[in-house]
């Protein structure tokens, strides 16, 4: 801040006292109240800017002087002509306000940034569960039917009666593929678990199918869950367990909905962590269940899920 000589010594010591505090990154209100005070040899030094008040000392409500509109400087007592104060504490106010807006702005952008940042993270994050979810449907669903395929080339090398059947299973097999794509659950499962579960393991003669007669309707979510669930242990167990019986089973209790899928195969020595067993988790883990794998060598593999009732 220049300096000029005012002919008022109290002036002049006012400015000399304020320009170290406009020197500083960020000229505090009340910074500027004590340096005027010291400067008067007041007891007490107020600023009032824009309905805030900044004070030092022991208040200054003995004198008053208006510095700009919204500003003014009030002193007790006083020994200068605060009016002549007044008049050089304008730019410092100017300054004040200035900096609050800069800040303001500085402010808004950095919000503004952040919005920006957060809405590229939840894009990122739903396109990241969009395609979580056509892979698995894509693995539990769709290989459904070409497990089921592949099995019926197998045997058409023995039974050319089988041939007949295949247009038909890859039909279903494209339809599925197709719906996964576009995100359309499978049909059935608009007249509930029942229904869709009865409609695809009809097809297989090695799968029996038990299901409470009182089972009620749950939550899109958890039939959809529970409904894949089950498909791909079915398909596990066709890989795996070849020509072995399958049971799936599901029956509700008080405490939730329970269903298991076991196969009399050979069972494994210990069950790994791969996408099949990483899809189970997964889903019954997004609607609030559990599930469980046992299996070892002779005595074939169950799959246990469990979806508390509160889900």
């Amino acid at each position: 801040m220049a300096r000029r000589d005012h002919g008022d010594p109290a002036v002049d010591a006012v400015l000399a006292a304020v320009a170290t505090v406009v020197g500083e990154r960020d000229p505090r209100p009340e910074a500027v109240a004590e340096a005027v005070g010291l400067a008067l040899g007041a007891e007490g030094c107020e600023l009032r800017l824009d309905g805030a008040r900044y004070a030092w000392g022991a208040g200054g409500s003995g004198f008053r002087a208006v510095i700009c509109p919204g500003a003014e400087l009030r002193v007790r007592p006083s020994r200068a002509r605060l009016g002549a104060v007044a008049a050089v504490l304008a730019p410092v106010v100017d300054l004040i306000r200035l900096t609050r807006s800069v800040d303001d702005l500085r402010g808004r952008g950095h919000e503004a940034t952040a919005d920006l940042a957060d809405g590229r993270w939840r894009a990122a994050a739903e396109m990241d569960t969009e395609r979580r979810r056509i892979e698995r449907d894509l693995h539990d669903g769709a290989q459904h039917h070409l497990v089921a395929l592949r099995m019926a080339v197998a045997v058409a090398e023995h039974d050319p009666a089988v041939i007949s059947t295949l247009s038909g299973r890859l039909d279903a097999a494209q339809e599925s593929l197709v719906r996964t794509a576009a995100g359309i659950l499978p049909p059935a499962l608009a007249k509930g678990l029942v229904a869709a579960l009865g409609a695809e393991l009809a097809p297989h003669t090695d799968v029996r199918l038990e299901v409470a007669a009182d089972l009620p309707r749950y939550p899109a979510p958890v039939e959809t869950a529970v409904y894949f669930v089950c498909l791909e242990a079915v398909n596990n167990a066709h890989k795996h367990a070849v020509g072995a019986a399958i049971d799936v089973r599901v029956h509700t209790t008080t405490d939730g909905l329970h269903f298991s899928v076991r196969d009399d195969g050979p069972g494994f020595e210990a069950v790994g962590s791969g996408t099949g067993l990483v899809n189970l988790t997964t889903r019954l883990t997004d609607v609030g269940g559990t599930v469980r794998v046992d299996s070892a060598l002779g005595n074939g593999t169950t799959v246990e899920g469990f979806i508390p009732a509160s889900s």
